[in-house]
């Protein structure tokens, strides 16, 4: 069988990711590998696609292997995709994997838009490998990577494949109507982030359309225009500094006309089921702000052209951004049904938000993204100290073996309900005691309400 890697890493053959890949090639010896390393290539293959296609066209299988960069592929294995579907190629009788490695921060949400990807191109898809990133460093990791690979053939000769359960869009799409602009009276500033072509006239109209309503000026960053030098190369030298390696100036430019915002709205066409290659590029050139939420407490939002309802994992990566940098979510505004009304809605909900400094407690996404985030600095804090200092400051060290007062408070609890006569006295008596401490925040609110009726009755009589 002839086997074809696309190595996604900016790294090329210094990619972690591709080391699980050469183990099992050098166990699995019986079959022909190729490997191509797109993610490093990706300039010289945009001009020149013939050798990429040569390669896509002879394989039986083809390999996804990539780290998981920000929810999903890395910005050059976009690209990649991006031209395996302008290329033309019938790949409806081949087999798709992937194999990653990561910290398990949201590889879910990268597997699935692969998985999506592959379903668009008509793959015959097989659910890939996740792994964390010293998986291959133990025995554990060696053979579940082993018996991932034996699954795969299996499935391969007994022609088996995953099932495509991709939504169906509508297709129906509405146009966004300019609205009399707001009397802009509120300081303060929107910073509208999009990738806007001149071809995007249902997405300038949506954009249009939310400027007008904000009561807060708007600005627009097109970030077709910033002079990219290329994307994240992982190669962890902001880790320190906070400088990027490329000196294109984004670094600066992000912090300065981005991130100083009281709130962003990102603006977007959907395309190959995620925001698209450009935006790809600025969430992973973000990393030059390393695992620090820089811009926590300040809302977002989206106008987005194209059918949401149909992209699931879409908006579980966009609800798990914000969760993750500890931003609002204040809508999702597609075309599908009547937008100028969610534009409207946008518009004055960041206007609440931004003006009361609204937030919301994490979900799951935001908690346990933010602690698999937490147990990998304080393991580099050495390398990462900028991110180091960041969590120290924000009490992002919140390991539970800390709290032993309330561990060894557990140990006695639970000594007393193995006891059959101790545990039947406390019997409801459990719960009553639980419920104290809320009970006692319940009574302080009650006092204080009743410490203000008193006073305005006070001040109503002397009047």
């Amino acid at each position: 069988m002839d086997v074809l890697i696309l190595n996604g890493s900016p790294s090329g053959d210094s990619s972690i990711t591709l080391q699980t890949v050469l183990f099992l090639k050098e166990i699995f010896s019986g079959h022909s590998y190729e490997i191509l390393n797109v993610g490093a290539r990706i300039r010289s293959i945009e001009t020149d696609f013939s050798a990429c296609a040569e390669a896509l066209e002879k394989a039986d299988l083809i390999v996804f292997c990539y780290p998981v960069y920000t929810f999903l592929v890395p910005a050059q294995l976009h690209r990649f995709l991006e031209l395996m579907k302008e290329s033309g190629i019938d790949f409806s009788q081949k087999y798709a994997t992937q194999i990653t490695t990561s910290k398990h921060f949201y590889d879910t949400t990268a597997h699935e838009f692969i998985r999506e990807n592959c379903a668009d191109l008509g793959f015959r898809y097989l659910r890939g490998l996740s792994a964390d990133m010293e998986d291959l460093l133990s025995e554990r990791g060696r053979r579940d990577a082993v018996s991932f690979m034996k699954h795969l053939l299996f499935s391969i000769e007994k022609g088996l494949s995953e099932p495509n359960f991709l939504p169906k869009a509508s297709g129906v799409r509405f146009a966004a109507s300019i609205c009399a602009p707001a009397a802009k009276k509120k300081a303060g500033k929107i910073v509208i982030v999009t990738d806007l072509s001149g071809e995007d006239r249902t997405l300038s109209s949506m954009i249009a359309r939310f400027r007008a309503a904000s009561p807060y000026e708007t600005e627009v960053v097109n970030l077709r225009e910033f002079p990219f030098a290329g994307g994240c190369l992982g190669c962890f030298k902001c880790a320190s500094s906070g400088q990027c390696v490329y000196r294109d100036g984004f670094d600066t430019f992000l912090r300065e006309n981005i991130q100083t915002a009281d709130a962003t709205v990102y603006a977007f066409t959907i395309k190959d089921h995620s925001m698209g290659y450009r935006f790809k590029l600025f969430d992973d050139r973000q990393f030059c702000n390393g695992h620090r939420t820089v811009t926590m407490g300040k809302p977002v939002g989206y106008l987005i052209d194209g059918a949401v309802c149909a992209e699931p994992n879409l908006l579980e990566l966009i609800e798990a951004r914000a969760q993750v940098g500890g931003n609002y979510l204040a809508r999702i505004v597609s075309n599908e049904k009547d937008p100028d009304s969610g534009i409207d809605s946008l518009a004055r909900d960041l206007s609440f938000v931004i003006e009361e400094r609204y937030t919301q407690p994490a979900n799951f996404y935001g908690v346990g993204g933010m602690k698999i985030f937490r147990d990998l600095i304080w393991l580099m804090q050495g390398l990462m100290k900028e991110d180091h200092r960041f969590y120290k400051e924000h009490g992002f060290y919140d390991f539970p073996q800390k709290r032993r007062g309330r561990v060894a408070g557990m140990y006695l609890v639970g000594s007393m309900m193995q006891n059959k006569k101790l545990s039947k006295k406390l019997g409801a008596n459990m719960t009553k005691g639980m419920l104290m401490p809320y009970q006692k925040v319940l009574g302080r609110v009650s006092k204080l309400k009743k410490s203000r009726e008193g006073s305005d009755n006070h001040q109503t009589n002397k009047e």
